[in-house]
């Protein structure tokens, strides 16, 4: 038996590194299992999100976005930029040193606060042990008497897709290209599917998104999906909706889809395919058979609401639980965990998760949504503003979009907030915040915004609820 210690987590993405600092902040001995191997060939921290997820598509996004600023839209600010081209291989280099800087951030991170890394493929074999293989296959058992589950998630693989070299790829690929493809198909037109078109069809390919659902961001409010439908078609993007893909073939460097969009079967043919349906809890092989940490059919390790498995020594989050695969999800859990098993208090509001697509614009929501409402027999009142009447949205040349506000029509409680426009991933946070202390949308017409800001938006759409916006004419109010 290897070293023992209060707490073991398996995983060092967002939710597992988080977890194990927090964890070693509150003086329990903690160590963290990682089995990532970057490109160097080492053992690299950040999981999914560092790696191959959040921010190496974020740097693609604004490169692609400033590529484009400065191609097509500098003119409008009297800036000559002349005939401005895109080095692919230099945007990517940069991707992966801001990747590289990061994940190196993590292991000073543990050094700073005590976590001790351990290299490694985890596994749960007992209430309290983890088993540990390395790269040379070595087993060592490890001894801790609470364990934490963040294993992640894997994009999932459809059988008339099946990932070919690097014509037909994963969201993981489709960070790696050195070239802009001609004809770039994606399938899925989920958060995902449309960054990564984002990212090529500004670089200039030919973008193609099938979606096999006939509605567009069904997640999202019906408003903002709309509006966030019609901007991305204007930009280019082809979003075919009821397109079930039902067969590929790779041929002479090219492949050929195939899909039925209802009616009738259809086949385009593209340089690149990214797949793009969505990702499924990373749990094989993490739990041995008959420690009794329960999952469902799907795979998710099955946890109350404070992310207790069955066990009660065993603790899981992030993606492998029920909820949002979101990184700040699976982070806040961590944090949550790591307080309880210091013997603190602690909870975490899911109603309160922001959600961002970080296309251009960007499209950010908290809450509930209209229809969410509706579905609950809810009666609501909404306020929306504009960016077309923003003064600095103008000055940013920045003005497609709006804000949105949802509030209970009785109480004026705010349920929801939505965004679509620059910089919507960031004013979010004002809804969230408004979520969790309860803030009704007087409240937030009553406070006292910067000018000229974007943030006025979420102001004047607070305004706007009860028909008070003041740079725009307002809605009749039914008595």
């Amino acid at each position: 038996m290897a070293d023992k210690y209060d707490v073991i987590v398996i995983g060092a993405g967002p939710g597992g590194y988080v977890a194990a600092i927090r964890a070693a902040q509150m003086g329990l001995k903690t160590a963290c299992v990682e089995k990532w191997i970057g490109k160097e060939g080492k053992v690299v921290f950040g999981g999914t999100c560092l790696n191959v997820g959040c921010i190496p598509s974020k740097a693609l996004l604004e490169a692609s976005h400033k590529f484009v600023e400065a191609k097509h839209d500098f003119d409008d600010m009297g800036i000559q930029a002349g005939d401005v081209q895109m080095d692919v291989k230099k945007m990517i280099a940069r991707k992966d040193k801001i990747v590289k800087n990061l994940t190196g951030g993590i292991a000073g991170l543990f050094k700073a606060n005590g976590v001790t890394g351990i290299e490694g493929t985890g596994k749960v074999t007992g209430s309290k042990q983890v088993e540990v293989t390395d790269q040379d296959g070595k087993a060592t058992t490890f001894e801790a008497d609470n364990i934490i589950i963040a294993a992640g998630s894997v994009p999932v693989e459809i059988p008339p897709t099946p990932l070919t070299d690097d014509i037909i790829v994963d969201s993981t690929g489709a960070l790696e290209f050195t070239e802009t493809p001609k004809r770039l198909g994606v399938i899925g037109a989920g958060v995902i599917g449309l960054e990564l078109g984002s990212v090529w069809n500004r670089l200039g390919s030919e973008v193609t998104v099938l979606e096999a659902m006939d509605s567009f961001l069904p997640m999202v409010d019906g408003a903002i999906a709309k509006e966030t439908q019609k901007l991305l078609k204007k930009q280019g993007l082809d979003i075919k909706l009821g397109a079930r893909v039902t067969g590929s073939e790779v041929k002479d460097g090219e492949v050929i889809v195939k899909y039925s969009d209802g009616d009738n079967d259809q086949e385009m043919t593209f340089d690149k395919l990214i797949v793009c349906v969505g990702r499924k809890p990373y749990t094989q092989g993490v739990i041995a058979e008959g420690v009794g940490v329960e999952t469902d059919e799907r795979g998710f390790i099955q946890v109350d609401d404070q992310c207790r498995t069955s066990v009660p020594s065993v603790y899981a989050i992030g993606d492998c639980v029920r909820g949002p695969m979101l990184a700040h999800k699976a982070s806040e859990e961590g944090v949550m965990v790591a307080d309880i098993i210091a013997g603190h208090k602690a909870e975490m509001n899911y109603d309160a998760i922001p959600n961002v697509i970080y296309t251009f614009p960007e499209v950010a929501w908290v809450g509930m949504t209209e229809q969410d409402a509706k579905a609950k027999g809810i009666e609501v009142k909404t306020g929306s503003f504009p960016f077309a009447a923003s003064g600095r949205a103008m000055a940013n040349n920045a003005t497609e979009g709006q804000a949105k506000i949802i509030a209970d029509a009785e109480t004026d409680r705010v349920l929801g907030m939505h965004i679509v426009g620059q910089h919507a991933g960031e004013m979010i946070a004002q809804g969230v915040i408004a979520l969790e202390f309860g803030s009704s949308a007087e409240d937030l017409a009553l406070t006292c915004y910067a000018h000229p800001t974007m943030s006025e938006a979420v102001h004047e759409a607070a305004l706007a609820v009860e028909g008070h916006a003041i740079h725009m004419a307002n809605r009749k109010k039914k008595k």
